[in-house]
């Protein structure tokens, strides 16, 4: 399964959005570079580095600004149309998706197949490779959601 079907799939799963968004915002995680982490079944440290590197440079200049935009523009701004803004909101939103894909879609290429990490392993992994590591526990808490 390409990684972009399996991470809609995933994100599908009971407490995966929760679990993934507490890490994100509460700790500063990526979450697209922890799934890819699972979906490659990464450990190998000088994989999650070169993955990290890429995914903050993208986190930075695409991911970040336009999370901030889709947020920004979530309450009324008078005297703009609400429907008007919605609608820009919507579109906002869109491509900010189409970023977390592109994303997904580069850090799989750096991959090649599965490195034979456990989710937990690989989730732990990834989290250390990044700027500050996550707590155990909600790692663990995503980790059970993905199953």
């Amino acid at each position: 399964m390409a990684i972009w079907e399996w991470v809609l799939e995933a994100y599908g799963r009971p407490g995966v959005p929760e679990a993934a968004l507490k890490l994100q915002d509460e700790h500063g995680q990526n979450t697209s570079f922890l799934l890819w982490a699972v979906y490659a079944e990464a450990g190998d440290a000088g994989l999650l580095a070169r993955g990290a590197a890429a995914a903050r440079a993208w986190d930075a200049a695409a991911l970040k600004p336009l999370r901030q935009v889709r947020r920004d523009l979530k309450p009324a701004l008078p005297p703009f149309d609400d429907g008007a803004r919605l609608a820009f909101r919507k579109e906002v939103n869109r491509l900010e998706l189409e970023a977390e894909r592109l994303l997904m879609e580069t850090l799989a290429g750096l991959s090649d197949g599965r490195g034979g990490a456990g989710t937990l392993e690989a989730l732990e992994a990834a989290s250390a490779a990044w700027e500050r590591p996550a707590p155990a526990a909600a790692l663990a808490a995503l980790a059970a959601a993905l199953g």
